[in-house]
């Protein structure tokens, strides 16, 4: 794949967001870790604490930038350019963050979606239910996911991914295979509880997250002409996984 470091710079005016983008909730991609401890170790008063200060500044813009310009463009369009002309630096301040596009891609998945990943398949608390865990798990993702720029992160996966295998095997390995264990190991734990009666759900994790991803995908494609209410499908769902819930 091509990191663009031969291309001459260009002085595109970045893409208008269009309408039906401008209604997406603008969830901000949280800082990398890696960015937080770099200006950690800087001692108060130390030149070097400005400088990785400055540093981690324009990294998070790189990666706004990026967010912005993949959103836009998509990934095989969005150039190196237009992203540090967004974010206000020169094309070879990028190189000094990241390998390439593909790495800064990479970056957005890191960042936007692993530590959700942790947080939607914790496990219940202490006599907690498995069901109760899931519903946590459909609203967080119905709120966090579905229409924000989380969910057009995944959305651009799904239609580039199979161009970009790397971009796929990496959102496999970092997002799609610790979610998956995790929804394994909560079925089982479902399972043993009495909770779920259909034991062999276990080899089909996939089929307890199926709505969460056809809520992104309908809400990409088909949100402005039929609104779907994410929260109330999972919970029908989780109606045919446990049971319907009874009511007092």
């Amino acid at each position: 794949m091509s990191t663009e470091r031969t291309r001459p710079s260009q002085k595109a005016a970045a893409k208008p967001v269009s309408r039906g983008q401008a209604k997406i909730a603008t969830t901000r991609v949280p800082k990398a870790a890696s960015t937080k401890s770099a200006s950690a170790k800087a001692e108060p008063g130390d030149p070097g604490s400005g400088r990785a200060a400055r540093a981690a500044e324009r990294r998070q813009a790189i990666i706004d930038a990026a967010l912005d310009e993949f959103i836009s463009r998509g990934f095989t369009a969005t150039r190196l350019d237009d992203v540090a002309k967004r974010a206000g630096v020169a094309k070879g301040t990028i190189y000094l963050h990241f390998r390439d596009k593909e790495a800064l891609f990479q970056e957005l998945i890191r960042t936007a979606l692993v530590p959700l990943i942790g947080r939607l398949a914790s496990p219940p608390p202490p006599g907690g239910s498995v069901r109760a865990a899931l519903e946590r798990f459909a609203q967080t993702f119905a709120e966090e996911v579905v229409s924000t720029r989380r969910g057009d992160i995944i959305r651009l996966i799904v239609a580039e991914g199979a161009r970009f295998p790397s971009i796929s095997d990496f959102y496999y390995r970092e997002v799609v295979s610790r979610g998956m264990e995790a929804m394994r190991s909560m079925i089982e734990l479902g399972i043993s509880r009495g909770e779920i009666r259909q034991k062999s759900l276990t080899g089909f994790p996939q089929i307890v997250v199926a709505p969460a991803i056809v809520a992104v995908i309908w809400q990409g494609l088909f949100g402005k002409h039929a609104p779907l209410d994410a929260i109330g499908m999972l919970r029908v769902h989780l109606d045919l996984i446990f049971g319907e819930r009874r009511t007092e």
